[in-house]
């Protein structure tokens, strides 16, 4: 794969390129349009198509925090064009890496010195390449090691960047006035904690502490004499990503899903606390056929006034009584007291048939991941709310902000248990606590 040399890090280079983005995307629409004016029949397939390639190049050079929202999209399968999550998803494993030169000019700012005078060995050639940092395997003492890189200038981007991405995902995600910036400043927030290497440091020995003893589960060990605030060092862990895991023994896949839904179970309900990026990178099938646990940069913290009423609302007795499940959407946010009757009507029954579905795992002692109805329910879900004309002419800013990452958290973990095609004990989890 390309390497590169150079990020462009100054907001008139970024903002130029999304620029350039943008412009691409808007002869895709006229190209489409015309087009169907000769064929009325003309599906959006391959506008979808040509507007994730176009999004997706634009974004791959930029890296950062533009990217981070390419992946974050492509965790949502059910309610995004199969083009987007096709084209995003690859955000998690294949961006071009930076050059040698670029990794070691990055090693030298925060060290003082190179990698060659810290590790014995250190391969300069990335291994894996994401949106915000990229890993190179090093040696120490006899110890293959990770070493995860950032890219220079993303944390100062941050900000600007999700000002030139704003106007897209106000178009996608039907966000209106100002009460669509509490959302805004939520990634935000959470991106500019996610390029602080210290604070994942700190969080994932946290996470290793109170975890390890979930079953069929493990860890790297971390090395805070080889990290910065730009570099975090762990051990080397060998496997397969999450998606790429094949097996047809049903008791594997099974082991593997129960240890994957107790370590979020338990940090949810125990630690108030939760590792809010469930996609495959994060995440290796070893040898043993054991979970590794991976990347704990983006930690979401609970917090009591909405942990309590959100999963009240997964018990069935709460979503079936009309009177506790409209109090509980007004103490989400999702009703608002200037709502008028249609606005209260339309939402209230939108969400009891968003949660009556999404909520069906948790209604019995066990649940089937691999029941292909449950999901296809979804995604005909998801469509049909991307078709409402009614929702489009509604208010769209709806709950929390809190949902942001706590819906992407539960997006992600019920794809990759479908993956896995596991069937689950609902509270085994419970076994772990003190």
């Amino acid at each position: 794969m390309k390497t590169l040399d150079y990020i462009p890090t100054s907001k008139i280079e970024r903002a130029t390129k999304l620029v350039q983005t943008g412009a691409k995307v808007g002869v895709n629409y006229l190209k489409y349009y015309g087009e169907k004016m000769v064929n009325s029949d003309l599906s959006r397939d391959k506008l979808n198509e040509n507007n994730a390639e176009d999004i997706y190049d634009g974004l791959k050079s930029l890296k950062g925090s533009a990217l981070k929202v390419a992946q974050m999209l492509s965790m949502d399968k059910s309610f995004l064009p199969q083009a987007y999550v096709e084209k995003f998803s690859l955000s998690q494993f294949s961006v071009p890496p930076l050059s040698a030169p670029l990794v070691l000019k990055t090693f030298k700012a925060n060290f003082g010195k190179t990698p060659y005078e810290i590790f014995d060995e250190f391969n300069a050639n990335s291994v894996n390449a994401a949106s915000i940092g990229q890993v190179h395997l090093a040696v120490k003492n006899n110890k293959k090691l990770a070493v995860k890189i950032q890219y220079p200038g993303v944390a100062n981007s941050i900000s600007s960047d999700l000002a030139l991405v704003k106007p897209i995902a106000i178009r996608m995600f039907n966000l209106q006035g100002k009460d669509s910036d509490k959302y805004f400043k939520e990634v935000e927030d959470k991106l500019i904690e996610e390029t602080n290497y210290l604070l994942e440091l700190k969080q994932s020995q946290e996470v290793v502490e109170a975890c390890q003893k979930i079953e069929n589960l493990v860890f790297p060990q971390y090395y805070p004499q080889y990290s910065s605030e730009k570099i975090i060092t762990m051990d080397w862990m060998t496997g397969v990503h999450l998606s790429e895991f094949k097996n047809n023994n049903p008791e594997i896949a099974n082991k593997i899903g129960q240890a994957l839904w107790d370590f979020y179970m338990y940090q949810i309900h125990i630690l108030r606390k939760v590792h809010a990026d469930p996609h495959p990178g994060n995440f290796l099938v070893n040898a043993e056929n054991q979970l590794v646990a991976l990347d704990f940069g983006c930690m979401k913290q609970i917090p009591n006034e909405f942990y309590v009423p959100y999963f009240e609302l997964i018990n069935k007795e709460v979503i079936d009584n009309k009177n506790f499940f409209k109090a509980k959407l007004f103490e989400l946010e999702i009703l608002r007291k200037d709502d008028s009757e249609d606005e209260i009507e339309y939402f209230t029954q939108m969400f009891y048939d968003l949660l009556s579905l999404f909520t069906l795992p948790f209604q019995s002692e066990t649940f089937d991941f691999s029941d292909e109805e449950f999901f296809k329910n979804i995604a005909q879900l998801g469509e049909r709310f991307s078709k409402d004309t009614n929702l489009k002419k509604m208010n769209g800013n709806r709950g929390s902000k809190h949902f942001i990452y706590m819906n992407r958290t539960f997006f992600g973990l019920y794809n990759l248990m479908f993956d896995l095609k596991a069937k689950i004990v609902v509270n085994e989890f419970k076994k772990y606590q003190d």
